[in-house]
């Protein structure tokens, strides 16, 4: 896919790794749209990338419509999360456990409905950013595994939704594969496992091998995007040492 032109929707594209997905998509020349909560992250990114923004959440049903129905993207990257209250499963309340499912997964569902529903234009490609907790666990942060699962099956869903109905949209999964710093939901993951560890942040951030910084990952991200090598693939694995593989092929 060249990206140059291409019109692209990023949640939570203000801050973190999808911030950092912005900025290698500006680069590429694709007219990005960022949609996020806090006004102040927005003005920022607009006044320094010259995207235009959306301040809405994505856990507003009706405003996932009208956005798509506006923008028609192209590309759709759903990358918009809650930090998860950390903790033991003993130490959670149901509150804390379903943060990430009342906002991931609830926003998710509203966005790929969506996408389905508007519909987006045949060959749209969405993805959906899910983690390496889906494949592994996060004993420390209640529902956010479970949650992120849930989005990667979410999307196995909408590929099948979209191969019957004969849409042409096809939806693939980011897997980023380590805990990454000085970003959202990296700091308290990364601060509440060294602290059970007793080890400092750094040093618990290194046993992940080479950092994936968020300019990084949006490099990767772009890779997947661009290569053909990837356009059949569903689900991704990112991470800073080995790259990109990919953990499920052929994508309905």
């Amino acid at each position: 896919m060249d990206l140059k032109d291409k019109a692209v929707v990023v949640t939570g594209g203000s801050r973190g790794l999808g911030l950092g997905l912005v900025e290698a998509l500006v680069t590429r020349g694709a007219k990005v749209t960022i949609v996020a909560r806090e006004a102040c992250a927005l003005a920022a990114a607009r006044e320094r990338l010259g995207v235009a923004v959306i301040s809405a959440d994505v856990t507003d049903e009706r405003a996932a419509y009208r956005i798509l129905g506006e923008v028609h993207p192209d590309i759709l990257v759903l990358n918009a999360g809650a930090r998860p209250p950390m903790g033991r499963l003993d130490q959670l309340n149901w509150d804390d456990f379903s943060t990430t499912w009342e906002t991931d997964v609830r926003g998710g569902l509203y966005w790929m409905q969506a996408a389905l529903k508007t519909p987006l234009k045949a060959g749209s490609r969405v993805l959906v950013s899910s983690s390496g907790a889906a494949q592994n666990g996060s004993p420390l942060s209640g529902g956010y595994a479970g949650a992120k699962r849930m989005l990667w099956l979410m999307a196995k869903y909408a590929n099948a939704v979209s191969a019957e109905s004969h849409l042409g949209i096809r939806f693939q999964v980011i897997v980023p594969q380590q805990i990454i710093g000085n970003t959202g939901v990296g700091e308290v993951g990364a601060s509440a496992y060294a602290g059970a560890l007793g080890i400092g942040q750094m040093e618990f951030l290194a046993r992940f091998g080479a950092p994936m910084p968020p300019r990084d990952f949006g490099e990767k991200v772009i890779s997947v995007l661009e290569d053909p090598q990837y356009a059949d693939g569903m689900v991704f694995g990112l991470k800073g040492d080995k790259g990109i593989t990919m953990i499920e092929g052929a994508a309905a």
